[in-house]
């Protein structure tokens, strides 16, 4: 993979000009894209930006962001040519901090269920996630650094598992959705995709202009409570033994590590996340779902379908459920400084007709909080599997840093 802090670093020291370091990501789509699919499209003649602290860094954006250079298509055959006027304010904060928009990643159609033909760069057997697919095994197949993505269930932290590379779906609105298509507009957050935790946030600190996002040099060991959310099913065994290796290792280089458990209110909002997301996404998806009902991905169809007798009602005693979670979630971390958790079942299914499962990662989206993936293990068939760390809402910089400190660790 292609560390965007080792880019930063020949380019500040002189040794890789930003336009070597572009012409780097180019040649590597040509060479790998046509097995990995991970792009609906770039830009062969992309140029770096003459300053800004990601120039040189060559960024792909989940095609249900808004792109002015390039068509928004959403993975959907309905929206198959639609070019939006204007950047998404995320993809402005991007260009404005120097960086290269290269190209727009693969997703599942409407960022929902209905897949893409992106091969997982591990084992092309088998999915590397979604609804995030290209973007992530653009990222793991060393195309390109960094790269966009959202989440409303899963979407974020679980390809980041199946394809091994770092990614944080920050706090709630750090970065706007303004441009993004909407399934849910409590849930739908931007996140981002790099090959380390440490690339990571330097990417969100860039674009966010937010330098205490970076991971410092020295990192305080955190207190660490282990989450493995009962109320979700157990994992496979690889998640199991991947959750166990990040606390061991944790707590072997120092960190306070020990066992919690959720109040019943956070496992009851994990119960309603679909009642809140399912409720939205006929309100976001009206036109498509009203007016081109034949046309809409069949998944997303048939899970619309099987939605439409949810009720106001329904939904407001959910949002309620949400709001008490928050505050108890809240409370937890009166006694720890972050959460370590799943952030998968295990390792990527095989095939291409699924995605997997994101039980693990739908709790955390709804409660607003950052989680970053960090690749704890290679299982059979050489497939990564990650585990989250997840931080207090707004607490994105202690999120980051806790990860950086169990990744340090499982590579020690």
């Amino acid at each position: 993979m292609i560390s965007l802090a080792d880019i930063q670093q020949r380019i500040e020291q002189g040794a890789l000009s930003p336009d070597g370091a572009i012409a780097q990501a180019l040649e590597a789509i040509r060479v790998q894209d046509g097995t990995i699919g991970a792009f609906v499209r770039h830009d062969q003649r992309a140029r770096a930006q003459d300053s800004g602290p990601l120039r040189g860094i060559a960024v792909g954006i989940k095609d249900i962001i808004d792109t002015a250079d390039f068509p928004t298509e959403m993975g959907a055959a309905i929206y198959r040519g639609h070019q939006p006027r204007a950047d998404a304010p995320v993809v402005m904060a991007l260009r404005n901090a120097g960086a290269t928009i290269i190209g727009k990643t693969t997703t599942t159609a409407f960022a929902a269920n209905d897949p893409t033909a992106t091969r997982n760069p591990h084992n092309h057997s088998h999915t590397p996630g979604g609804s995030s697919s290209g973007s992530a095994a653009a990222v793991a197949a060393g195309m390109i650094p960094l790269a966009l993505g959202t989440q409303t269930g899963g979407s974020v932290i679980r390809p980041a598992s199946f394809c091994g590379v770092a990614a944080i779906k920050p706090s709630y609105r750090l970065l706007p959705t303004v441009g993004v298509k909407c399934f849910s507009w409590t849930l739908d957050t931007v996140g981002l995709f790099a090959s380390g935790v440490r690339d990571v946030a330097r990417g969100l600190a860039a674009m966010t202009v937010r330098p205490a996002l970076v991971v410092p040099a020295r990192i305080a060991a955190p207190r660490i409570g282990v989450v493995t959310q009962d109320f979700a099913g157990a994992p496979e065994p690889s998640g199991a033994e991947a959750l166990q290796r990040a606390a061991r290792a944790a707590e072997q280089a120092g960190a306070s590590v020990r066992t919690l458990a959720m109040p019943e209110i956070v496992a009851e909002a994990w119960r309603i996340h679909p009642v809140v997301q399912d409720f939205e996404a006929h309100q976001s998806f009206a036109w498509e779902y009203g007016r081109n009902h034949d046309a809409m991905p069949p998944l997303l169809r048939g899970r619309l379908d099987e939605s439409r007798g949810g009720t106001p009602a329904d939904y407001d005693a959910a949002i309620a459920v949400a709001a008490r979670a928050r505050l108890a979630l809240a409370a937890v971390f009166d006694e720890v400084d972050v959460l370590l958790t799943l952030s998968a079942p295990g390792a990527a299914p095989e095939g291409l007709s699924s995605t997997g499962d994101p039980r693990y990662n739908r709790l955390w989206t709804l409660m607003g909080v950052p989680c970053v993936n960090v690749t704890a293990l290679t299982a059979a068939g050489g497939l990564p599997v990650g585990v989250t760390v997840i931080a207090p809402f707004g607490a994105d910089a202690r999120a980051l840093a806790a990860a950086a400190f169990v990744e340090d660790a499982l590579r020690a």
